[in-house]
């Protein structure tokens, strides 16, 4: 099984959320490089409200290009890019320019959109999420897949789209779609390469609903499931030898052995990938908590 981490992007200066420089950036995918971490995973967020004031978040694409430069062997992408924020055919252009820069190792995840805050400040039409990402995802699909795209929807256009340069992969980077509605399960059967979602317990089995509908799903369009990779979200695994979270349903913790046997026990659902949200122990830099995961990651891969 594959293991990513992610590096959250988000923060507000002068209070308990700082925003991560852009060296703590750099050093948390180092150091994920170095522990031996397929991916690292970077989130695509503009604003979150809050009661004590707006949290911000650095821009997500200028941020995976500028890890893409600086890593040489670790998987880099987004989870998951925020349709509504950018036209479809841009997000094809975005996609195969970031394959370019890290040499193929670019994750192309994206999903409907599911930070509501920002949209109306930023000026963003964001609804109806599904019917705008179904086009949107044909377009993207077409586009990454055959390099043009020919489109005239309700929401968006693409008459005669081209990708004239296409990167390192002739198809583009594998599309992975964030959903766990049926419809939206539909368009993940249709046009992903991976489908990706989140946890919120710790039990796999509360997951075996939604990995049924996506199975329905494909069987719908008539595709077989196996063709279909999966990744899944984990929120949060604690560094550090017997923290184990007990007080949090979402988190993961215990020995490094402990918590390799929980991520690897979604595999029984057929993810072949989790990622993790690591929670660091007070004062412990994060790159430094990053690095002491890499016995998980062993034994994940192991497992």
């Amino acid at each position: 099984m594959k293991i990513g981490l992610y590096i959250r992007l988000l923060g507000r200066p002068g209070t308990q959320l700082p925003p991560p420089s852009w060296p703590s950036v750099r050093d948390q995918a180092l150091a994920a490089e170095a522990a031996g971490f397929d991916l690292v995973a970077l989130e695509d967020a503009l604003l979150y409200a809050d009661d004590d004031g707006p949290v911000g978040a650095w821009e997500s694409v200028s941020m995976v290009a500028a890890v893409a430069a600086v890593t040489s062997t670790i998987g880099v992408g987004h989870a998951v890019m925020n349709s509504p924020y950018r036209a479809p055919a841009l997000v094809a252009k975005i996609a195969t320019t970031l394959d370019e820069i890290s040499g193929g190792r670019y994750v192309f995840g994206i999903g409907l959109g599911n930070t509501p805050d920002d949209y109306p400040r930023f000026g963003i039409d964001a609804d109806p999420r599904y019917s705008r990402f179904a086009e949107a995802i044909q377009i993207v699909h077409s586009l990454l897949k055959r390099g043009r795209a020919d489109f005239e929807g309700r929401f968006y256009r693409a008459p005669g789209a081209e990708l004239v340069l296409r990167g390192p992969r002739l198809n583009g980077p594998p599309i992975v779609i964030a959903a766990g509605k049926p419809r939206a399960l539909r368009l993940v059967a249709e046009y992903a390469d991976e489908w990706n979602w989140w946890v919120s317990e710790r039990d796999p089995t509360a997951l075996r609903a939604t990995v049924e509908e996506l199975e329905r799903a494909c069987s719908d369009v008539g595709r077989d499931p196996a063709t279909l990779r999966r990744s899944l979200d984990v929120f949060s695994v604690v560094a550090g030898e017997g923290r184990d979270g007990a007080g949090d349903a979402l988190q993961i913790g215990g020995s490094p052995a402990a918590i390799a046997d929980s991520l690897v026990a979604y595999g029984e659902l057929g993810f072949s990938e989790v990622r993790i949200s690591l929670v660091a122990p007070e004062g412990l830099p994060r790159n430094q908590a990053i690095a002491s995961m890499h016995e998980v990651v062993e034994r994940v891969h192991a497992g």
